[in-house]
């Protein structure tokens, strides 16, 4: 009887240890579909990578992992996996994948954007646009030179009524503009010119990153860069130094284009310079990311803005009478866009249904023994999350695929890194360094082109005859790029 009681108590102990050592040995991969020798999943990206991952998602869970050749895909597609990766496992995904051609000339050293998140240069960098170009002090500074590009815009389409334009085309350049404007006050395109080389580079690129590359298969053939894409960066990276350096020469010289009273970023930068904080070849990297990230997509999303409200022509109507009744004739600024809450709602709707980088910037695993959602998660492993699935997920937001800005007018959701359903911009320490540019432009040039214009289809076309399908060129876009007929609404202080 006495033994008996003893083994109890061992017993009981005995399986406690046999639990905890199964449930460790457990800990395995997340779910996702068989992946065949070598090439692993490659073969089931028939469609856009986010809508593929966004149906597999629906099938195995919130949390999928994939075989792309050598790589080990994870990911995630509901927003505590969000949350979870970019509060709580933030420091063990903080790293960056990076394309191939980002290796010439060593720009992945003194990249803002590829640099470890532990590089005390990452740090600097994130400080130095914290302090200089993105506080809102700077950015109030910097008020006048938005407003003057948003009516460049508007001169330009009023020298164009009455014909179709490509929207887009226009609108990337103006905000090229915006963003030359700002870091060292001049315009890098003429939006009356059809050659714009410096455009041309900058598009590219965006767009040739995407590009199929086998060494994003198998990264140990890196070395021998077998489509070119290393030497093709070497040149892009050629042609972006002469614009810098042409610049930032000239602004060392004494030659300054703009009030001297204040300073801009580069005059700020210079400074650093002069007492050996940062070097020159550091600065024309920032240049080149600030670029990279913030002309593209704001002028992508302001595209997918104007497209819905054409295509809803209920919801332009809303927009046009909340601007008439709150703006009037006057010149809409900066300042106004607090009382346009129904503009603002168009703006987070259009980031909800169309995030133009619906994956995000995938991010690396630094570090053994991480997981997320309860599933070991290798080392090395590159980790997106899925904002398109997020953003179309019928159990977060009601009638996902309906273009509904109503839904931001009864919620406090916002997309600034905080609210999980919502970040088209990323979390933690990797969100969007140039988010509090990105606010400020977007509405302030939707509403002033929707306050100055009429914008009709052409050909009479019908809003239900619009193509809203997607792209994937550096970013998700139209795949018919926005064809509109701008007419001069007459009366107004511009």
């Amino acid at each position: 009887m006495e033994l008996t009681l003893w083994l109890i108590p061992i017993t009981l102990l005995f399986l406690h240890f046999l639990s905890t050592f199964t449930k460790k040995k457990l800990k395995i991969l997340p779910p996702g579909p068989t992946p065949l020798p070598i090439v692993g999943n490659l073969f089931s990206m028939v469609d856009l990578p986010h809508i593929i991952f966004a149906k597999l998602a629906k099938t195995y869970g919130p949390v999928i992992s994939l075989k792309m050749g050598a790589n080990t895909f994870i990911v995630l597609s509901s927003p505590d996996l969000a949350r979870e990766a970019f509060q709580t496992k933030d420091k063990s995904l903080s790293e960056r994948w990076c394309p191939d051609f980002v290796h010439a000339y060593g720009h992945k050293e003194i990249s803002m954007m590829f640099l470890s998140s532990s590089n005390p240069l990452w740090k600097q960098l994130r400080a130095v646009g914290a302090t200089y170009l993105f506080s809102p002090r700077s950015l109030d500074l910097s008020r006048a030179v938005r407003e003057a590009k948003a009516r460049e815009l508007v001169g330009y389409f009023r020298d164009h009524a009455g014909e179709p334009l490509r929207v887009n085309y226009a609108v990337f350049s103006s905000m090229i503009n915006v963003v030359s404007g700002v870091l060292f006050s001049e315009n890098m395109v003429d939006l009356n010119s059809d050659v714009q080389e410096f455009r041309d580079v900058l598009v590219a690129s965006i767009v040739d990153p995407a590009k199929p590359n086998i060494s994003y298969l198998f990264p140990f053939l890196r070395p021998l860069d077998l489509n070119g894409a290393r030497r093709y960066g070497e040149k892009l990276f050629d042609r972006y130094y002469g614009f810098f350096n042409d610049i930032i020469n000239r602004r060392l010289n004494g030659v300054t284009v703009h009030d001297e009273k204040h300073k801009d970023f580069l005059d700020s930068l210079l400074e650093l310079h002069a007492e050996n904080k940062i070097d020159l070849k550091v600065i024309r990297a920032y240049f080149m990311d600030i670029f990279g990230a913030g002309a593209h997509t704001s002028s992508v999303v302001l595209e997918w803005a104007m497209a819905e409200l054409l295509h809803n022509p209920d919801k332009m109507s809303k927009v046009i009478s909340e601007l008439r009744e709150n703006i009037g004739s006057k010149q809409v600024e900066e300042t106004d866009i607090t009382k346009l809450p129904y503009l603002q709602a168009v703006v987070k709707e259009t980031m909800r249904k169309h995030p133009v980088a619906p994956l995000l910037l995938p991010h690396i695993v630094s570090e053994k023994g991480v997981e997320l959602g309860g599933y070991a998660i290798p080392k090395g492993a590159q980790v997106m999350v899925n904002v398109y699935a997020i953003g179309r997920d019928p159990t977060v937001w009601s009638e996902p695929e309906i273009f509904r800005p109503e839904r931001f007018l009864e919620s406090k959701l916002d997309f600034r890194g905080h609210d999980f359903e919502l970040i088209p911009f990323g979390s933690g320490r990797r969100t969007c360094a140039g988010l509090p540019l990105v606010t400020r432009m977007l509405p302030l040039f939707l509403a002033t082109l929707l306050q100055a214009f009429e914008w009709r289809l052409p050909d009479g076309m019908k809003a239900s005859d619009m193509d809203m399908s997607e792209k994937f060129e550096g970013a998700v876009a139209l795949a018919s790029p926005l064809t509109a007929i701008p007419v001069p609404i007459s009366g107004l202080e511009y």
